[in-house]
């Protein structure tokens, strides 16, 4: 699940040299994603919460996908008993359940991220989870905040049918949210034509928020920065290891006041996968 998801999405999303090499195996240059939309809601989370359920019923009308899996999410959450001492507000906690199942939200919501930063006018007009985008950023800051969570932590990332290439040194962000795994194990079972083995300051465990627990999921936001410090070939095998490098951000606060201010670089304090064609992937 972890290493599909990532595969598909940066295939699909990224901005970038792209190489077939046969055997269904592609090459693309891992850099900082440059159209991704990567808001982080500095100095304005309270306002968003205010905005949020008109601005969800809107969505709701347009995303089917979007819709039915919230609902069913909504239900999950519920009928489990899980809300009952959650350390999250529901809406994130739903807002995290429902990314991690497996009804569509989450090939459609990372395939737009990647290219909603394009433009103002592409994320105002045409990028349709503007509230799902918000409420991760929230839970992940949220779930990072607790006095009980590690400040940084080290993951795993496995993809199959990509090769992602990248320099000793070079700084890279997944620009989009991007699952990984506690377990190296888990990872592997995924993919291991491309693997990560990853240092991350923004990301955050959502174990107890996920359809799929046993996985261990940490969720890493688009707007973390990493540099790379190792890369190793073996065959059609490739390993890279990234540093936690801090946060950058092309827009802040955007669906409030309407523009495009750069927020430009955060470093790596207490901030915020899913991957290629599964939620691991992409």
């Amino acid at each position: 699940l972890l290493g599909l998801l990532l595969a598909t999405t940066l295939a699909t999303g990224t901005s970038s040299r792209r190489r077939d090499l046969g055997s269904g195996l592609r090459e693309i240059e891992f850099n900082m994603a440059p159209n991704s939309f990567d808001d982080q809601y500095r100095g304005c989370r309270r306002a968003m919460n205010r905005r949020l359920p008109g601005l969800n019923r809107s969505e709701f009308v347009v995303n089917n996908d979007y819709a039915e899996t919230w609902a069913k999410a909504t239900a999950r959450w519920y009928g489990r008993g899980s809300h009952a001492g959650s350390q999250l507000r529901p809406e994130l906690a739903v807002a995290l359940l429902a990314y991690s199942m497996e009804d569509g939200l989450y090939k459609g919501f990372n395939r737009a991220i990647r290219t909603a930063g394009r433009s103002h006018r592409e994320y105002l007009r045409h990028f349709h989870f503007k509230v799902v985008h918000f409420l991760l950023t929230e839970a992940l800051y949220e779930l990072r905040g607790a006095q009980s969570h590690p400040r940084c932590l080290r993951v795993f990332r496995g993809t199959d049918g990509v090769r992602f290439i990248a320099r000793r040194d070079q700084v890279v962000r997944f620009g989009q949210f991007a699952s990984t795994s506690l377990r190296r194990n888990v990872s592997e079972f995924y993919g291991n034509e491309t693997f990560f083995e990853i240092d991350t300051c923004h990301g955050a465990s959502v174990r107890n928020f996920s359809l799929y627990p046993e996985e261990d999921e940490v969720l890493i936001p688009p707007f973390e920065t990493f540099k790379v410090t190792r890369v190793t070939h073996r065959g059609n095998k490739t390993q890279m290891w990234l540093r936690a490098h801090g946060a950058h951000s092309n827009y802040n606060c955007v669906w409030l006041r309407g523009d495009v201010p750069g927020a430009g670089d955060t470093g790596t304090g207490r901030g915020w996968h899913r991957g290629t064609g599964t939620r691991w992937g992409g």
